[in-house]
């Protein structure tokens, strides 16, 4: 009627896992209970991740350097469960080597065959091993035991050998008329028969801890009326099938009895000893899954915690980390790795961290996935800055253009072709406006808007410039007795030469929105915590050749300009327009490398301070000479000039004549 042991593994192993000890150790006697017993909690174990430190076998016959290499390991071990299979004469010498040597903050966990061993009750043992719990056979109460007991008695069996020797036993007497000694040679007293056990012997007569009779006592029952049964059992009455009775020749047992157990806590008593508390239950009628009953605030735990001792081979892994396992460690050996950015872990003891979607990133902590912050450069940053530098430069320019229109008959205006410094200023107006195009979201349109808008406005303005250079040094031939060469270049072939060179572009353009037009990407190339929207050029082809033909205006005008630096003449800008062109090429040169490496929303600021800074480049260099003569020095604006125009006046008539 012994529940067997299968059942104590399984029940040893719910209670490892109730109480969340992940790093336990074994301690068995040499022999099949020990041995089996463990290969059955293991494969338990295993199901449950619950990892073994050490197995330790107490030898059968007693060696006390096995003893002490036991409890060393014990100490050493950072494991502060231990589980033991075996009897209470094996434990003694191990449990009085550890008792001595006053080892405490272990919390043992026992079988039923020690748990509620007399033998360590004494309290020298509880510093030690106080608060110990495990699992001990149901204790009952057997009717009429009690009575029983307290009839045994001498003059009642006066023929009951057994009686008597138990009666010498217990009162230290003696039966026989002879003189008998004890072992120390003291004499024994007579035994009367009238000496009392209940005023005596109370734990003899303690009916609290009957569990091995209790056991006895329905295993007896059980066979008695199973017997009664079979043999009574009318055919046609029965319990097998078709109301049949067993055969009585052949009788074999149905199966074994439900496991049922009491959990057991060693505690101090009052009188400074171990006393056995029934602190739960495990029942396996209760059903799956609910068979583990326990008070848990009636536990005593070693040291006198109230608190459920920790047992584990490394710390919990906090949400936000992950398990790393060590090399060559149990599994409950482990590293705790913070999540690498973009991944997550929401649990405790994530065997692995979670990638986030891609429009999403890990929070500080790693625990959730959150939106990525979604960037571009907007009016509300730097973007603000760089709207007011261009609206402050498309209003120095209209400036310019309103003093050059208020002064259009003076000399420097006039000798200087005024029609095309109207052009070159309305075109950087525009340049200076475009670069607003860039600043905000991004979206099909304004991709496509920016870039073209910029490419043609700046063709325009380089082209205007050329147109320009060109008029310088073509009317300085013209001055040359009898030179006809303005007569191919007059204002009318001028506007040809300008709508020429920016048609081009409009048409690169052209080609560039049909075939592979800009569009907005989210790139994340950058920053994978950030969505960074910004206007994919499309093909990057027609991206280098819009910027590559700019570039070739500018080096043209720039190769004209320089040729025409030195001819003669108090308004010759010439050398001025060379310097513009210089300083204009040397700001696309340097935007080149800066457009590539400048990460994200950063790009797009390279872009617009690159037609911001060309842009002053162009205004400065080519219109504040002539503003500073215009509104400073108004005497050097005078006639003295008037023959150049002239000059230049006679030759680009020709054309008309």
């Amino acid at each position: 009627m012994v529940p067997s042991d299968d059942h104590q593994v399984k029940a040893i192993a719910k209670l490892v896992k109730y109480f969340g000890w992940k790093w336990v150790a074994a301690v068995s006697e040499d022999d099949d209970y020990g041995r089996y017993a463990f290969q059955g909690l293991f494969e338990e174990f295993r199901k449950i991740g619950v990892c073994v430190a050490y197995y330790e076998i107490i030898p059968k016959v007693y060696n006390r350097k096995r003893i002490l290499e036991i409890v060393d390991v014990i100490k050493k071990s950072t494991a502060k469960v231990v589980i033991s299979f075996a009897g209470e004469g094996e434990l003694y010498p191990l449990f009085s080597e550890y008792a001595y040597q006053n080892i405490t903050g272990i919390q043992w966990i026992a079988s039923e065959a020690w748990v509620t061993a007399s033998l360590f009750s004494p309290g020298e043992f509880y510093p030690s091993l106080g608060g110990i719990i495990g699992f001990a056979i149901r204790r009952g109460e057997i009717p009429g035991l009690k009575d029983f007991l307290l009839q045994v008695n001498p003059t009642l069996n006066p023929n009951n050998s057994l009686v008597k020797e138990f009666w010498s036993t217990m009162f230290g007497c003696s039966f026989y008329p002879l003189n008998v000694s004890d072992e120390s040679g003291k004499m024994l007293p007579f035994c009367s028969g009238h000496e009392s056990l209940e005023e005596k012997y109370s734990t003899y007569l303690d009916m609290s801890n009957t569990r091995v009779s209790y056991n006895v006592y329905k295993a007896v029952y059980a066979v008695a009326h199973s017997l009664h049964n079979l043999l009574s059992c009318e055919a046609g009455k029965g319990p097998f099938e078709n109301s049949s009775c067993a055969d009585i020749t052949n009788i074999s047992p149905c199966g074994d009895p439900i496991a049922s157990y009491d959990i057991i806590n060693w505690q101090k008593g009052l009188d400074g000893n171990i006393k056995f508390v029934t602190v739960g239950r495990y029942d396996t009628s209760n059903g799956a899954g609910k068979e583990l009953w326990i008070h848990e605030d009636a536990i005593i735990w070693t040291n006198h915690q109230t608190k459920v001792p920790t047992s584990v081979c490394s710390e919990s892994c906090h949400p936000g980390t992950r398990k790393g396992v060590r090399r060559g460690q149990p599994l409950c050996c482990f590293d705790c790795l913070p999540c690498t950015d973009g991944e997550t872990s929401n649990q405790t003891d994530s065997i692995e961290c979670t990638q986030c979607p891609s429009d999403f990133w890990s929070n500080a902590e790693r625990t959730e996935c959150i939106p990525k912050e979604i960037e571009f450069l907007a009016y509300d940053e730097i973007g603000a800055s760089l709207t007011v530098i261009a609206l402050f430069g498309a209003c120095l320019t209209f400036g310019v253009l309103g003093i050059f229109l208020y002064y259009k008959s003076t000399p420097i205006v006039r000798v200087n072709n005024s029609e095309l410094s109207f052009f070159i200023l309305i075109s950087l107006a525009l340049c200076f406006l475009c670069s607003i195009a860039f600043i905000g979201e991004p979206a099909d349109w304004s991709c496509m808007f920016r870039h073209t808008v910029f490419s043609v406005t700046f063709s325009l303005c380089i082209s205007c410039i050329l147109g320009k250079t060109v008029v310088v040094l073509m009317a300085f031939k013209a001055t040359q007795p009898g030179s006809t060469i303005m007569k191919w270049f007059g204002p009318l072939q001028q506007r040809i030469m300008i709508f020429c060179c920016t048609f081009i572009q409009i048409i690169i353009c052209a080609i560039w929105l049909i075939s592979m037009p800009p569009f907005p990407v989210k790139n994340t190339k950058y920053n994978n915590s950030k969505i960074i929207l910004e206007c994919h050029v499309g093909s990057a082809l027609a991206f280098w050749c819009v910027l590559g033909y700019i570039g070739v205006l500018a080096c043209m005008c720039f190769v004209l300009a320089f040729l025409a630096r030195k001819l003669p003449g108090n308004f010759n800008e010439a050398k001025y327009i060379t310097f513009s062109m210089l300083i204009f090429c040397s700001v696309w040169l340097a935007f080149i490398p800066a457009y590539v490496s400048s990460p994200g929303k950063y790009t797009v600021a390279v872009e617009i301070f690159a037609i911001l800074a060309s842009s002053f480049g162009l205004l400065f260099c080519i219109f504040a000479p002539k503003c500073y003569i215009i509104l400073l020095k108004p005497e050097k604006n005078t006639k003295k000039a008037k023959t150049l125009h002239y000059n230049i006046h006679r030759a680009t008539q020709e054309v008309t004549n």
